[in-house]
């Protein structure tokens, strides 16, 4: 997995821009020795806004770009003259894009169409002037407010890949061999397990010009939910399938066990899968002859529809697009996005290299760390008073040896 371009999860840290400092300025012109304060507000900070890419299918960028720093406003000067505000970082994510706070794992944000804009972190509001201070009975303010602090936060990006129909089954039960059977897809396919190491998506041509997306997911073992084989690593994008196809081949042991096997690990990877729309494909039924087959139908679970099917010989893949298109487009399978809850990210959906990533974020040094502490309350300008030392005597003092 390390050599894949394929990333649905990664770890950064953010920083929005803090606000700029409002000015105390007042106006000094030659025949106007009382002008009044004329003090700019200070320039916003920068936001940190994630953006839907519809390019964009891996969060491969952000692997090498952890910290995002937005810039910090800059400070109000006389005239009324306002700061310039801070630049934003803008990025642009996958569609299905999913946040949360590294720290609680509470639910934050998500990006579903193509140019959503996301405002992740907000940077600090700039100060207002003392302009906005004057008043009757106040008429030269003295003051002014300084800048919002930047906020730093450090969140966790999960990929969840937006398909129509989500494959589940064991490895090798042919769900790489079905999609490449009814899409352009071409996931590699061999005999032994665990061949599809990253998901794969596939467009199923229909009748009337008409597709649907179909996602197949590397192969669940039991104990995926509790971390076991690579199950556990992308069961997070059947959460944004609208209907589950479970593939069960004909050969095995016993089909409704192994059904009843994978539906327990999805339950207890996020209860609210059980919600969705399934249906039970028999695979490799092509080895099967009348009598096996009406020996395994009489097994069957009643509760959810099932098709025989063969990928090799296209035995039943008619059928199995007839009940897949009346499946997504049965109104009560479609997701509206309000609808979607996800499941908090706690230490078992975790991904433990990412969880324990450490950033290195050394201080920046701001921009008022290399000003003159110039007071612009006085007409003509001069240091504040409280810069300097009352009991400071330039007669007695003494030099450092470096000085």
């Amino acid at each position: 997995m390390a050599d894949s371009n394929f990333i649905d999860y990664v770890k950064i840290h953010c920083r929005s821009g803090k606000g700029g400092a409002g000015s105390r300025h007042f106006y000094r012109a030659k025949y106007v020795p009382k002008g009044g304060p004329d003090g700019g507000d200070g320039g916003r900070g920068g936001h940190i806004i994630l953006r839907g890419d519809a390019q964009m299918w891996t969060l491969l960028p952000l692997k090498y770009n952890r910290h995002l720093f937005a810039g910090n406003g800059q400070s109000g000067s006389g005239g009324r003259s306002s700061g310039k505000d801070g630049d934003d970082v803008i990025v642009n994510v996958p569609c299905g894009t999913v946040v949360f706070d590294a720290e609680t794992g509470e639910f934050l944000a998500e990006v579903n169409r193509p140019g959503e804009e996301i405002k992740l972190i907000r940077g600090g509001r700039g100060g207002l002037g003392n302009w906005h201070f004057k008043s009757a009975t106040n008429r030269t303010p003295r003051y002014a407010q300084p800048g919002e602090p930047a906020i730093e936060r450090t969140v966790i990006l999960e990929l969840k890949l937006l398909a129509d129909v989500g494959l589940v089954g064991f490895p090798n039960a042919g769900k790489s061999t079905l999609l490449s059977s009814i899409s352009a897809a071409r996931p590699k396919i061999a005999d032994y397990p665990f061949t599809t190491m990253e998901p794969q998506l596939g467009i199923v041509s229909y009748r009337d010009n008409r597709s649907f997306v179909m996602a197949d997911i590397p192969g669940i073992i039991e104990g995926a939910s509790e971390g076991k084989g690579l199950g556990l690593r992308f069961l997070r994008h059947i959460e944004r399938n609208a209907v589950l196809l479970f593939m069960v081949p004909a050969d095995a042991d016993d089909v409704t066990k192994q059904y009843e096997i994978l539906l327990r690990e999805l339950e207890r990877f996020n209860p609210q899968l059980m919600d969705k729309h399934r249906i039970l494909a028999v695979s490799k039924s092509d080895m099967l002859d009348d009598e096996l087959r009406e020996e395994i139908e009489a097994t069957l679970p009643k509760d959810i529809p099932h098709v025989f099917i063969s990928a090799v010989t296209g035995q039943g893949l008619d059928k199995l697009k007839d009940v897949l298109w009346e499946a997504v487009t049965d109104v009560d399978n479609q997701i509206a996005t309000p609808s979607i809850t996800h499941r908090p990210l706690d230490g078992q959906h975790r991904v433990r290299e990412e969880d324990e990533f450490i950033f290195d974020t050394p201080d920046i040094p701001d921009e008022e760390d290399y000003e003159e502490d110039w007071d612009e309350t006085d007409g003509d300008g001069g240091w504040d008073d409280d810069d300097f030392d009352p009991n400071f005597d330039p007669d007695k003092f003494v030099p450092d040896a470096e000085d």
